[in-house]
């Protein structure tokens, strides 16, 4: 395939956006990357390549365009049916994995916001508490799914559950270090700890990931961002 053929709008710090490229390259897929600012306006690419949500990532193909990251990393997954498998061959694991990602992505992907750029810290501890016991439901999930010696949640090789939930570790950790908590801790989430040491010494995550100081010092600059956003002032207990 022809480099020109795939096409990726994204950011680089942003953990949807890596959720792709990490199905790209497990798929051996070329593809050209366009980088937008996520600390600027919105750029008329991506307001005109996803109207209804004006966000990124977005996937080019074949004079396809494919939204939201959940939605093309199944695209890969069903497009370039070449090994490695994305999501379980088994429909009741496929559904399952689906349940866990979606799980994440509209209950603790919101509190994870909060906790980072909240202004208010009765508001950033209200989103730890909700934090804490979600990642404990994802514990009792990985803590089956990881049993009998798998290091990752797709077995030998990076599954769909690995790439979605991935790409969160590190802002977690910046949220940790910012609150002064440790929400990944051997009491509480030991298979989870066990999980990303292997999520990050995967090889194609040692290719693509992001300095953890560079995301660190996006992340101080990305916080009065979301606080200036209107859609997010609400959520982010904002009211001023």
């Amino acid at each position: 395939m022809e480099k020109s053929e795939v096409k990726l709008l994204g950011a680089w710090p942003s953990p949807f956006m890596l959720r792709v490229r990490i199905a790209l390259h497990l798929k051996s897929i070329n593809y050209e990357f366009i980088e937008v600012d996520l600390l600027g306006p919105k750029s008329e690419l991506v307001l005109k390549s996803n109207p209804i949500y004006k966000k990124i990532p977005v996937l080019f193909h074949d004079g396809n365009t494919i939204l939201e990251s959940q939605i093309i990393v199944q695209y890969i997954d069903e497009v370039w049916p070449n090994a490695p498998s994305i999501l379980p061959s088994d429909a009741a694991q496929r559904a399952d994995s689906r349940f866990w990602v979606a799980y994440f992505d509209d209950k603790l992907v919101p509190a994870l916001i909060i906790a980072l750029a909240a202004k208010s810290k009765d508001t950033k501890n209200a989103a730890i508490a909700e934090l804490e016991p979600g990642l404990v439901h994802l514990e009792e999930a990985a803590s089956t799914k990881l049993s009998k010696g798998k290091a990752l949640f797709g077995g030998e090789n990076l599954g769909y559950m690995d790439i979605a939930l991935g790409p969160f570790l590190v802002w977690i950790g910046i949220i940790e270090k910012l609150n002064g908590v440790k929400l990944l801790n051997e009491t509480n989430t030991p298979s989870l700890l066990r999980w990303a040491d292997s999520f990050f010494s995967h090889a194609v995550v040692k290719t693509i990931f992001p300095e953890v100081e560079k995301l660190i010092e996006f992340a101080m600059m990305l916080i009065p961002v979301l606080r200036a956003r209107p859609e997010l002032r609400l959520l982010l207990g904002i009211s001023d």
